[in-house]
């Protein structure tokens, strides 16, 4: 199975290696060069410390993120890529693309959604972040 099709101006939400600023953010996106970083969002998950990167996984939780308009599509087959997406191996992959309600002030669904990678894999064993939100200078390079 493939990742459903992206299009210039969907937005996605990052909440870890990919966040602006984010420690051991893969160098060879270049993310201002095909989209724009609006600001900080909310969402709806529960997020994984997977040690040294995070995970979100269903759950009814806040959690934080950034907001990001992709302009350039074919971006999304290298983010696809670095998130470990596997085309005809849904279960081996890492992550999965998929859309989420953000949330507004309120914690209530704003009517617009945006994709997020969600982690596909079993997180027996890792803490919770109990605040939802994953420390920038906390990453580092997935092997």
């Amino acid at each position: 199975m493939i990742a459903p099709p992206v299009s210039s101006g969907d937005q996605f939400i990052f909440y870890g290696l990919l966040k602006q600023g984010a420690a051991s953010a893969p160098a060879h996106l270049d993310f201002p060069r095909h989209g724009e970083f609006l600001g900080p969002c909310r969402f709806r998950g529960r997020m994984i410390d997977l040690g040294g990167f995070p995970g979100v996984v269903p759950g009814e939780e806040t959690c934080h993120g950034v907001l990001y308009r992709l302009d350039t599509a074919r971006l999304a087959r290298q983010m696809d890529e670095f998130e470990g997406i596997r085309a005809g191996n849904p279960d081996g992959s890492l992550y999965r693309r998929e859309k989420t309600d953000i949330l507004d002030d309120s914690d209530r669904p704003s009517g617009e959604r945006a994709w997020i990678y969600t982690y596909n894999q079993s997180t027996d064993g890792y803490p919770v972040l109990e605040d939802g939100n994953w420390p920038l200078e906390k990453g580092r390079p997935r092997t």
